[in-house]
């Protein structure tokens, strides 16, 4: 891998990094409903995979529960961006509570799908990883339809009652290269797969590999600063090494002041997954600094303006 030579000891920041427009909205649905509702709110399951986001919301007020009977009886419930099963509203709505729903609409897209799919007698592959919260919610949809595939070999093994009537989704968060690779199996075993119109894996996704690819070019090493449970930041170190980098997972500022390996670098990439809050890059880029990083340069491949407006349950009417 050839390192482009730095001018002292360089931070070199990707752009776009950070939220997306649907944990900004999700983040957002949360504090509106802080304001506008009677606490306690419960938030099922963590609104984002982030920790840092979890914690602070926890502290103004939200309680976080994973089971929908944790909440009481015609209370107020909070879904997360990552999206629900049918049977979780179904359950909620057996106790009365009153919903907002913050689910991610690029998550609710992938949801109608396997409706229309399932409504059409279609057996539908879904590339993914089977113990996220967002995949969960999409086979609830139609849990007899769809199978997840999380590798090649498992779309190797792949079987459907009628191969003509296959169709294929994706997990919103994964690896635009590894999904090609899943896809590549499914074309070839079923000629006449059918695939959405608009691709499952959100822009944002897709911006922030594309910048990890870009500074796997320029930098020595890459961390991806996200928590462990966050299927994008992982995906994100998986990209950067894929491209001969390596790369760290860092999920903390206590894990970053220990990384004994910093020492001999020169030129050093950074980059947040999309749950990962400004504040932490902030204070990350502080860290740096202290350790002799001295310089930090931008790496931009992609403007982004995408904005959600919040759940009805939290808009703010327009008094005229």
């Amino acid at each position: 891998m050839g390192v482009k030579k730095q001018v002292g000891r360089t931070v070199v920041t990707a752009f776009p990094h950070g939220f997306c427009a649907g944990v900004e909205r999700a983040v957002q649905t949360a504090e509106a409903a802080l304001k506008r509702f009677q606490p306690p709110i419960y938030g099922f399951k963590a609104i984002v995979h982030n920790r840092q986001v979890v914690e602070a919301l926890t502290a103004k007020g939200i309680v976080f529960v994973k089971k929908i009977k944790d909440v009481p009886k015609g209370g107020t419930v909070l879904f997360s961006a990552h999206g629900v099963a049918p049977a979780v509203r179904t359950a909620a709505g057996a106790r009365r509570l009153k919903i907002i729903d913050a689910t991610c609409p690029f998550v609710s897209k992938v949801h109608a799908e396997v409706r229309r799919y399932a409504a059409g007698g279609y057996a539908i592959a879904l590339i993914g990883h089977r113990g996220h919260d967002e995949v969960i919610g999409v086979v609830g949809e139609s849990p007899e339809r769809v199978v997840v595939l999380e590798n090649e070999s498992e779309a190797e093994n792949f079987q459907a009652a009628d191969p003509a009537k296959v169709a294929v989704l994706t997990q919103t968060t994964l690896s635009e290269d590894e999904t090609e690779r899943v896809l590549k199996v499914l074309k070839r075993r079923f000629p006449g797969l059918v695939t959405p119109a608009r691709s499952d894996i959100c822009y944002a996704t897709t911006n922030r590999q594309q910048a990890v690819k870009a500074l796997a070019k320029t930098c020595e090493c890459v961390l991806v600063l996200g928590s462990a449970s966050s299927s994008n930041s992982n995906r994100l170190v998986e990209v950067a090494e894929s491209a001969g980098c390596p790369a760290k997972l860092v999920s903390d500022l206590d894990s970053l002041e220990q990384l004994p390996d910093l020492k001999t670098m020169q030129a050093l990439g950074l980059t947040a997954g999309a749950s990962t809050p400004e504040p932490l890059v902030e204070a990350a880029l502080a860290v740096l600094r202290r350790r002799g990083f001295r310089r930090v340069r931008k790496l931009r491949v992609a403007k982004e303006d995408l904005h959600f407006s919040l759940p009805a349950e939290v808009r703010e009417e327009k008094r005229f």
